[in-house]
């Protein structure tokens, strides 16, 4: 079972969302938290697989609860909720963490398919959000050479897998591809994170932007 936790402080949309949850199978929801510190307090008293934050909480918000649950619970896939145009807001929380984020308005086999593939490690971005912060951020870079240098020691396979990671597609995607299993390319991500430094997904999506690999295809 994927355990998760929902973070929102409007009791509705918390149960709209367990309501949705509740339909899958594999899916059980085990804590729900009205603003951060409960979400906190959620992921050190018990295991969860993704926790649901909401960025706008009152008190501590679900950015700064991100930071904290990714510290003392690594295992734990944090993915933000979050409005339309708050890419700023997403920016800071990849920043410290998050695995991913999803829009308040995602329907119910989205959101299902989403937990799911957070559980098992794979990037949970909303297409309208990272079009728009993609872009954002690559006009924002005034200087790539930094991204470059973070991975000048990737080898060729590792620096294509990475420019795949970048255009969002998933591990199984990513195996198709490139005709490799998908042990190799977890492999390959694994080390990628490694040597660039990267926490997630999530951030060497940004970093392969930086770096400008997707335009060498």
């Amino acid at each position: 079972m994927i355990r998760v936790l929902i973070a929102d402080d409007e009791t509705l949309m918390r149960a709209g969302i367990r309501l949705i949850l509740e339909n899958a199978e594999d899916i059980e929801v085990v804590a729900e938290a009205a603003d951060g510190r409960e979400a906190v307090a959620a992921c050190r008293d018990r295991t969860i697989d993704v926790a649901l934050l909401d960025i706008q909480m009152p008190g501590r918000d679900g950015i700064a609860a991100a930071e904290e649950i990714t510290r003392i619970s690594p295992a734990t896939y944090v993915v933000m909720l979050t409005a339309f145009g708050e890419e700023q807001s997403v920016t800071r929380s990849l920043r410290v963490g998050a695995s991913g984020f999803l829009l308040k308005d995602t329907g119910p086999t989205e959101l299902i398919h989403s937990v799911r593939r957070a559980a098992n490690g794979e990037p949970v971005l909303a297409p309208r959000i990272t079009r728009r912060l993609m872009e954002q951020h690559v006009r924002s870079t005034e200087d790539t050479q930094a991204a470059l240098r973070r991975t000048e020691k990737l080898t060729a396979a590792e620096r294509e897998v990475l420019r795949l990671v970048g255009t969002g597609l998933s591990n199984a995607e990513i195996a198709d591809q490139l005709y490799l299993s998908a042990g190799t390319v977890k492999a390959h991500i694994s080390r990628i994170l490694t040597t660039t430094g990267c926490a997630n997904r999530v951030q060497a999506a940004v970093l392969a932007h930086d770096a400008e690999l997707l335009a060498e295809r």
